[in-house]
């Protein structure tokens, strides 16, 4: 039985048993109350074995979760030697990163002034063709405004 059901059972028993006037004494039925500290007797050691069970469950798991600890340290720094070695490798291979990032940059901007150096000579040319044209439109409307007869 459980400890805890058999300390509420005592204190029940306790509240239940008839006070003494005047004092803080109560008459208690004593065969019910040995009965419940001989259960009492009984279910203690039970409950003390379940405690030293669970410690001794503890105990197992700290001592996995420190092995397990152990052996991920371990792993982590033969990783972290591995990346160390790569590390020269990876700063080499970051240089000519960079050194390509740079050409293409170089190269971007070049095409980009090329394409900005087009647009403007082209944008020059149409508006020269433009002007010459707009220039024979004037002239043509001058032409036929000049050869309406004048009305009188």
């Amino acid at each position: 039985m459980d400890i805890l059901h058999l300390v509420d059972r005592f204190e029940e028993l306790l509240n239940q048993s008839r006070p003494v006037w005047f004092t803080h004494n109560v008459v208690v039925d004593e065969d019910r109350m040995l009965d419940i500290i001989d259960q009492m007797r009984v279910a203690i050691p039970d409950e003390v074995k379940k405690a030293q069970q669970l410690l001794a469950q503890r105990d197992r798991l700290l001592a996995q979760a420190q092995e397990e600890a152990n052996r991920t340290l371990v792993i982590a720094r033969e990783k972290s030697d591995q990346l160390v070695e790569r590390d020269a490798i990876v700063q080499a291979a970051q240089a000519r990163a960079d050194q390509v990032l740079a050409q293409a940059r170089l190269e971007a901007e070049k095409t980009r002034q090329d394409a900005d150096t087009y647009v403007v000579d082209t944008l020059t040319r149409l508006e020269i063709e433009m002007d010459r044209i707009l220039t024979q439109i004037r002239n043509g409307i001058r032409t036929l405004d000049g050869e309406k007869p004048k009305e009188e």
